[in-house]
């Protein structure tokens, strides 16, 4: 379809969309209410009385943010259906964490998951950890702002910095008026939004594709359901063993000891329900993850013959979804607007999911530090204060990531990059019972060492397409393709192999290792640095085991039965 022919916004589009803000802010405003004299742990933990049914509905909406909504598609339709093979992933981090972080910090009665950190090892790991997750969550949190809003903006004219002022006010809104129960129930809300607008984009572009059979014969024409490439050569982008290791390493970062999904589960009434939240939430993990594979798919079988990438209609990846449901959807008032509310509901989950955490830690790892006998009133208005700096703050970096070009590519990986040695010094405390708080601190040190040196270096260095292996696409259809371009082509960026800087053998391994290994190796570093340095400078006494308990109370008392011997064994420092 020519450009000119695709749907603009119209006003029905804006009332759908202007309805996601309406309703998440109006739940804020309940829950402010409704709890208004409670004390703050009811604002940062929900009292500790959710239940398993809209916590795994904010699980899920929360980290499948709108880079998923529109990069997973766009992944689908260059690369093909082995992104599927996330749900392989998802399934072994949905386990390991359900049965073996959950119960640790559930058990325990902390409401950071930092302060572990310091019963384990000593106030200095617990502090650099904090630190590293506030730098990286406001970073990440700022592009999963901005990035979705340019898509959009390109492709629809939706209104960039009106968008991202809207999220952030909103998010912002009713974190600081409902706390934790307005996050997970306003959640519960955008995961069905979510799923809504999904479904509507998968049965209108299946209509106009000619139907299932049509989609799937035509994915298959092109090499998009080729899906298990069992190639163990970690420098090639997505192979059943990238995804499935690399990926559960990278998600496993991301869910088993991230302070947003901990914050979550903690709130549940009982560590069941906690385990069961986390289950469900696999449920609606996977059905994400299928619908978005399935829109890749159908997207590829409607623009087979005019890819509008190759074409130039569209100037990056991310906007190819948006396109598409622009030219599928744009003949009917308001259903544009829904996908846009779909979109935009991963990325307020996310972004009131970080204020949420980053306030709880900046609380409680620095506030309750400095000021030890503060009333529960004063609590209450420090934390939603905390809410607002914080909601102020990612606003702030969404607005910063419109002047960093090609910067955002790096931030984005960032989180990728700080989960592997965060998960690695938690499985240090954990799994390993006789490392001590300068191994904890040396093994932390080299894991964000190595992750970053790979993850900067793929940035500088990016990897050659025989890694990445974009699949063929076409524009023989396409109504403005000249006739001297090629009829089957690759996308534009990757034409001209001059463009790229002189490479050395370095770059063309250790920078071109797939992203979803950055993880696997900050993991694998910080803990074998951990545990060499903590035998080198000596490991923990048995005789210390009771230590915890006397400093902690009772809350760690009851972890004598399956994690007694995982619960830290040293000293506060």
């Amino acid at each position: 379809m020519d450009d000119e022919q695709l749907g603009t916004f119209v006003s029905w589009d804006y009332v759908v969309f202007a309805c996601l803000f309406v309703v998440s802010s109006g739940i804020g405003v309940f829950f402010a209410v409704k709890e208004r004299k409670n004390p703050s742990s009811e604002f940062l933990v929900g009292g500790r009385q959710m239940t398993c049914g809209p916590v795994a509905l904010s699980l899920t909406a929360s980290f499948m943010s709108a880079v998923t909504v529109l990069g997973a598609p766009s992944d689908v339709y260059r690369f093909g259906g082995s992104f599927v093979l996330f749900g392989v992933a998802y399934t072994f981090v949905v386990i390991a964490t359900a049965e073996l972080f959950v119960p640790v910090f559930y058990r325990s009665g902390i409401t950071s998951t930092y302060e572990y950190l310091e019963i384990r090892f000593c106030k200095g790991v617990r502090m650099a950890a904090t630190l590293i997750y506030i730098l990286q969550t406001i970073l990440y949190t700022g592009v999963v702002v901005f990035a979705p809003a340019l898509a959009l903006n390109q492709v629809t004219g939706f209104n960039l910095w009106g968008s991202i002022f809207a999220t952030g006010i909103v998010c912002t809104f009713y974190c600081t008026l409902g706390g934790l129960k307005a996050v997970v129930w306003t959640d519960a809300f955008q995961m069905v939004v979510m799923v809504v607008g999904f479904m509507t984009v998968l049965v209108q572009g299946t209509r106009k594709t000619g139907g299932a059979a049509s989609v799937w014969e035509v994915a298959k024409n092109g090499n998009r359901l080729d899906i298990f490439d069992f190639d163990p050569d970690p420098l090639r982008r997505h192979t059943f063993w990238t995804i499935s290791v690399g990926g559960t390493f990278t998600w496993l970062g991301i869910y088993g000891v991230n302070q947003s999904t901990i914050q979550r589960c903690i709130s549940c009434k009982t560590e069941t329900h906690a385990k069961l939240a986390l289950y469900f939430n696999l449920l609606g993990l996977l059905v994400i993850l299928v619908c978005a594979v399935f829109s890749g798919l159908i997207m590829y079988a409607f623009y087979a013959n005019c890819d509008p990438w190759t074409a130039q209609s569209v100037t990056a990846p991310d906007q190819l979804m948006p396109y598409f449901v622009m030219e599928i959807l744009g003949d009917y008032p308001g259903l544009p607007g829904l996908f846009v509310a779909c979109a935009f509901s991963g990325t307020l989950s996310t972004v009131a999911a970080s204020i949420n955490a980053l306030a709880t830690v900046t609380y409680e790892d620095f506030v309750k530090q400095c000021c030890t006998n503060l009333s529960n009133k004063a609590s209450g208005w420090i934390s939603k204060g905390l809410c607002i700096v914080f909601g102020v703050a990612c606003t702030t970096m969404a607005i910063a990531a419109s002047y960093m070009g090609g910067v955002v590519q790096a931030a984005l990986s960032i989180h990728g990059m700080c989960g592997g040695p965060m998960l690695g010094l938690f499985s240090l405390g954990i799994i390993f019972p006789w490392t001590n708080s300068m191994g904890a601190a040396g093994g932390l040190i080299v894991g964000i060492a190595l992750s970053f040196w790979a993850g900067v270096g793929a940035f500088i260095y990016p990897a050659l397409d025989i890694n990445s292996r974009p699949l063929s696409l076409s524009i023989e259809g396409c109504l403005q393709a000249n006739s001297s371009d090629p009829t089957t082509t690759v996308p534009p960026s990757h034409l001209d192999p001059t463009t790229l800087p002189s490479r050395s053998s370095l770059a063309d391994h250790w920078y071109s290792m797939s992203y979803l290994y950055y993880s696997a190796v900050g993991f694998l570093a910080t803990v074998t640095a951990g545990l060499l340095i903590s035998f080198i400078t000596g490991t923990v006494s048995a005789a210390l085991t009771h230590t915890v308990g006397q400093k902690k109370g009772s809350h760690f008392d009851n972890l004598n039965s399956t994690f007694s011997h995982n619960i830290p064994r040293t000293k506060l420092i």
